[in-house]
């Protein structure tokens, strides 16, 4: 089968950087700031499905990269008493195998992607006692961090 044939199965995405401090503006004005812990930039394509933001907000909460007292990466964000800003970025799914400029296609719809990108965060919150300080949905925001290590990893 040729690779083209394949219909690549669409997932949500989430690129993960571990920070020591981070914020987001909107209009010159902070939106959300947080100390150390993770900052998210979350992709939602089209099928995307609670369940998915199940598997992944498990995966954020239990992620063990931060370093225990040995300097090995063994402690999740719990162990630390670190904060999520979690920031909604369609960008995640630009495609651009044809010419220079990117097409969203594969990205969700709004009406899709923000009920999904609330649940995530929501989630967090809820059911792993998570601070989570976000953007705002569909803004042009400025994201300011400083990303730890770097340790940054794409979760799908």
């Amino acid at each position: 089968m040729h690779w083209k044939s394949k219909e690549r199965k669409k997932k949500m995405r989430i690129v993960v950087q571990r920070c020591s401090r981070a914020e987001v503006r909107i209009d010159g004005e902070v939106a959300g700031r947080i100390g150390k812990g993770f900052v998210l930039l979350v992709g939602v394509a089209e099928g995307d499905t609670r369940s998915a933001a199940d598997v992944l907000a498990k995966k954020i909460a239990r992620l063990r990269v931060f370093e225990d007292s040995e300097g090995k990466m063994n402690l999740d964000i719990h162990d630390i008493g670190g904060a999520i800003l979690s920031i909604s970025q369609f960008t995640l799914y630009a495609d651009c195998r044809k010419g220079n400029r990117p097409s969203f296609i594969r990205a969700a719809r709004p009406e899709t992607a923000l009920p999904l990108y609330d649940y995530l965060n929501e989630t967090l919150r809820k059911e792993y006692g998570l601070q989570v300080e976000t953007g705002r949905f569909g803004a042009d925001m400025k994201v300011d961090l400083i990303n730890d290590g770097p340790v940054t990893i794409i979760l799908e």
